[in-house]
């Protein structure tokens, strides 16, 4: 038999023969595939970028051979569709919560592999379902009854024994690793009885697998005699009573609703609905361009020279596209009826791409109204949605005053299915608040590519990733600004007040424009070996930060209040010393006074000029006066302090309350930061001072809900943990892997002091090193920081190189590298490009070689982050837990639960941010996670 699509009886869907059916169905078990896939090769990983793809490469080995043998067969089929299970929890988990519930999570280097399999099968030109609420056995079984009931024949490719209660006059099962195909007689062999009444042995016996309880006891060929001897399960419950063995009798006596539960839980649901016609899966061959590739870019060498052989060549990197047309905004759609809407939705889904966004009353996607979606299906093809315009202050929308638009309930509801659909690619720009938004309406899009990570994988430190900024880059377009669109009138400050021409122009090209971004990036990832740092790291993140913007959290404004009130009270005095020490009135909030005062009244040394004249005076300038014994300039920085916490937060945060919620919803930042670290605004809750009183008692604010507490749960010294694994360092991994105080350890080593009784000021000194020298940390910074002279803290500097020489190596190394390509990588692979350290400035390009010695360490720590945050919603979920994630502020992430889940939810969030790295990083070094429980965040942190 050949391996290759080399002759022509897949070109065309084979007709039936004249006494055939009209249909022939292959319905494919594509789970199935996967885990026998996965299970049944060695690790595979992609050389170019890591990639685990293994279960991919065996996928397409199967289904490969899978074409080839049905194109041989004498009843090939003439339909044929690849069913996977969906992700989402199905009914049954809604009649009993236990079921499936003690299934281990699949293993993490399969996790990315799901995805894949999918554009596999798409890639092969097959038909790739899944329906959100169900099992792939129940989409399965609705096929199978649709086809079988209108005269066709369906052969299932599966082994799995809960599908042979569909096995019947004209469905058979197909073994395609052990090349059998079975029917009715396999099953009776199997189960002891025929198809018909496999649900009733099954619900009796139960399922370990999948945690059917069934009746205690009672196995396969106990209830397959018990339903040959009364004919069905509903009479042998009924006469239970007749059973002559005492155990068995009791049994099915005291577990009758627990079987007829199980019943329930093992009965496939034939009135599942579909999530494509079974028209629509008719067989037609593979376009071997699309699937060559698809081979290509998975780096599958031996089945992209197979495919070669059939006479199409794969390109050995992304063809260069046609450019698309130019971008003509005046050619968009405005969609304000129903049917044009159910169009635009089709062809999304025909074409399993669209990119989509949405229009809002409010730049908060916590507090925003949706105002319109816009679609794009293709360079060019793009339309609006308006759904909450209106009209303000007399301002006529239209020209003739008529302002058409669907009714939000029934475009919301025309759009999920498409926005839900597992076949269906929605790309987005900055996505994360477009999935708020939606999530509002009861829409979980998914799955979702975002240009704005994509982007920020490929070139973060480069250039920015705001979809302006990426339009005029790389389509040479500027896009309309809103107030291009909305002019310079009142009534035109939010967007549902713009016209629908003008807001047709602007939300559709925003569309487009995303589409034109994704179809000029995406491909870009696996060729430079960028993909997993992108499908690990900043694909799932999105629908992460936008649960836990959605969510929010509490704040006691009398609390706040109260601070600000204790804040202005302390100011007051603060600005009244800081006139008596400058012996006349000025304004502390004016920088220009403040230098006049200091510098020129004063006359203290150290000032400087900015490049308008005045006075530098920001908080280094402070910091250098205050340390050199003037009292002045340290009023003033606890004056600024002050004005800032009252200002930022005490204020701000009663501010933001949210009306409906009544809870402060930040807004999250995915790509503002060239490591991989989050970053928050509106309000930043993640500059709250820790170490201040100050800052603590702001955080003494945030409180639970009642009956709730607040988790911390806080990694330990991850940055030094890192350094000892990145730089190697013996001592330091040591001391980690022992559970020794590494501060006092490094002082130990240092300066020659036992630990046993270290004087307290030795150990600060140890601690201000450490952390110093992971921030390339000058001997004039630590002198500021320890208040010794400066000769003394190079000395000390000088020390610690000589003691922990592994560190001065791995400097040299990240500095070699970043000179070298102009970028460092963390750990996980994430690039992170410095492109300073190419400036004509000495001064920039040892700021770009400190920034090069700490950015693998603190991206690393940001991509560790990032790895548990993704797991822990997964990880609550299958523990049955009600906890929500909240907050990420640098190395903590804050959770609310009920005070019955405090333990059990610390436990977990410990075990999932330790073991986070796992198993594509194992680090020399553990990882360790504090985490506590209490009514407010400062009394958990």
């Amino acid at each position: 038999m050949s391996d290759t699509f080399d002759d022509a009886r897949l070109e065309t869907p084979r007709a039936p023969t004249p006494a055939g059916p009209a249909v022939r169905l292959y319905l494919v078990d594509g789970s199935g595939f996967i885990f026998r896939a996965y299970h049944a090769l060695p690790p595979l990983t992609r050389k170019s970028d890591g990639l685990p793809v293994g279960a991919v490469q065996g996928f397409c080995n199967m289904l490969w051979k899978l074409l080839l043998d049905m194109k041989a067969a004498p009843d090939a089929p003439t339909h044929l569709a690849v069913v996977f299970d969906h992700s989402e929890s199905t009914f049954r988990n809604k009649l009993y919560p236990a079921y499936k519930a003690h299934r281990p999570p699949p293993p993490e280097d399969l996790v990315p592999q799901f995805a894949l399999v999918r554009e596999a099968t798409r890639a092969f030109g097959v038909a790739c379902l899944e329906q959100p609420g169900y099992e792939a056995d129940d989409v399965i079984a609705a096929y199978c009854c649709q086809a079988r009931d209108g005269g066709g024949e369906v052969v299932i490719v599966s082994s799995d024994k809960d599908l042979m209660q569909l096995v019947g006059e004209r469905v058979s099962m197909l073994d395609t690793m052990k090349n059998v195909r079975f029917g009715r007689a396999a099953v009776i062999e199997k189960f002891g009885v025929p198809p018909e009444k496999v649900i009733d042995v099954q619900a009796l016996c139960g399922d370990a697998v999948d945690n059917v309880p069934g009746a205690p006891g009672i196995g396969i060929k106990t209830a397959a005699a018990l339903i040959n001897e009364y004919g069905d399960l509903d009479t042998v419950l009924a006469r239970a009573g007749e059973i002559k063995q005492d155990k068995r009798r009791q049994t099915l006596i005291d577990f009758a609703d627990q079987i007829r539960l199980s019943r329930q839980l093992v009965t496939l649901d034939c009135d599942t609905p579909l999530p494509e016609p079974l028209s629509e899966l008719a067989v037609a061959p593979p376009d071997p361009v699309v699937l060559g590739q698809f081979l290509e870019t998975m780096e599958f060498r031996s089945l992209t020279r197979r495919l070669g052989e059939a006479g199409a060549t794969a390109p050995a990197a992304p063809k260069e596209a046609t450019p698309p047309s130019a971008i003509n905004v005046e050619s968009y759609a405005c969609v304000r009826d129903l049917p044009s809407l159910l169009d635009w939705v089709a062809r999304a889904t025909a074409r399993g791409v669209v990119a989509f966004d949405t229009e809002t009353d409010s730049l908060s996607s916590a507090n925003s109204g949706l105002v319109g979606v816009s679609l794009a299906v293709s360079p060019g093809e793009a339309c609006y949605i308006p759904l909450g315009h209106e009209a303000s202050d007399g301002l006529a929308l239209e020209a003739a005053g008529d302002l058409v638009q669907i009714p939000l309930a029934e475009a919301i509801a025309a759009l999920k299915p498409m926005l839900e659909d597992p076949a269906v690619l929605k790309v987005g720009q900055n996505a994360k608040y477009d999935l708020a938004v939606l999530s509002r309406y009861g829409v979980r899009v998914s799955p979702i590519d975002d240009t704005m990570l994509i982007s920020y994988v490929l070139e973060a430190g480069l250039h920015g990733h705001g979809m302006d900024e990426l339009s005029a880059l790389w389509l040479d377009h500027q896009p309309i600004s809103f107030k291009e669109v909305a002019g310079a009138g009142k009534a035109q400050k939010s967007f549902k007040h713009v016209a629908l021409d003008a807001a047709t122009r602007y939300a559709a090209e925003d569309a487009d424009v995303t589409l034109r971004l994704y179809q000029n990036l995406r491909g870009r990832l696996p060729h430079e070996g960028l993909l997993t740092v992108y499908e690990t790291l900043e694909r799932p993140m999105p629908a992460v930060l936008a649960d836990m913007e959605c969510a929010g959290v509490r704040v006691d404004p009398d609390r706040l209040r109260r601070l600000s009130h204790e804040f202005s009270l302390r100011m007051v005095d603060l600005e009244a010393e800081a006139q008596t020490l400058a012996g006349r009135p000025f304004n502390l909030g004016s920088p220009k006074q403040i230098g006049d005062v200091l510098f020129g009244e004063m006359g203290l040394a150290g000032g400087k000029r900015t490049a308008t004249g005045v006075w530098s005076t920001d908080a280094a300038v402070l910091d250098d006066l205050a340390a050199q014994g003037n009292a002045l300039p340290r009023v003033l920085l606890d004056w600024r302090q002050l004005s800032k916490l009252k200002g930022t937060y005490t204020d701000a945060l009663v501010a933001a309350v949210h009306g409906r919620t009544g809870r402060v919803h930040t807004s999250f930042a995915l790509a503002s930061t060239t490591t991989g670290r989050l970053s928050s605004s509106d309000p930043n809750l993640q500059n709250i001072p820790v170490r201040t009183e100050e800052g603590r008692k702001i955080r003494a604010a945030f409180v639970a809900e009642p009956g709730n507490v607040l988790i911390s749960a806080d990694y330990s010294q991850i940055e030094l943990r890192l350094l000892a694994h990145i730089g190697d360092i013996p001592q330091l991994k040591r001391a980690f892997q022992d559970g020794l105080d590494i501060h006092a350890m490094t002082a130990s080593e240092m300066f020659g002091v036992p630990v046993e009784g270290m004087p307290s000021e030795t150990r600060r000194r140890a601690k201000a090193i450490n952390f110093g020298i992971i921030y390339g940390i000058s001997a004039f910074g630590l002198s500021n920081q320890l208040g010794i002279p400066q000769d003394e803290a190079a000395a000390y500097i000088r020390t610690y190189f000589e003691r922990f020489p592994g560190i001065r190596a791995y400097m040299d190394a990240a500095r070699a590298e970043v000179r070298a390509k102009g970028f460092v990588h963390t750990v996980f692979g994430r690039r992170v490009n410095i492109p300073m350290v190419r400036s004509k400035s000495a001064g920039d390009r040892a700021f770009a070689e400190r920034a090069a010695i700490n950015a693998p360490i603190q991206g690393t720590a940001a991509d560790v982050m990032r790895r548990a945050m993704i797991r822990m919603p997964g990880a609550l979920r299958d523990a049955g837990l009600s906890a929500t994630m909240l907050l990420q502020v640098h190395d903590e992430l804050v959770f609310e639960a009920p005070e019955a889940e405090a333990d059990a939810v610390c436990r977990l969030a410990c075990e999932v941010m330790e073991n986070a790295a796992l198993p594509a990083v194992s680090f020399s070094v553990p990882l360790k996670v504090e985490a506590r429980a209490a009514a407010n965040w400062e009394a958990a942190h």
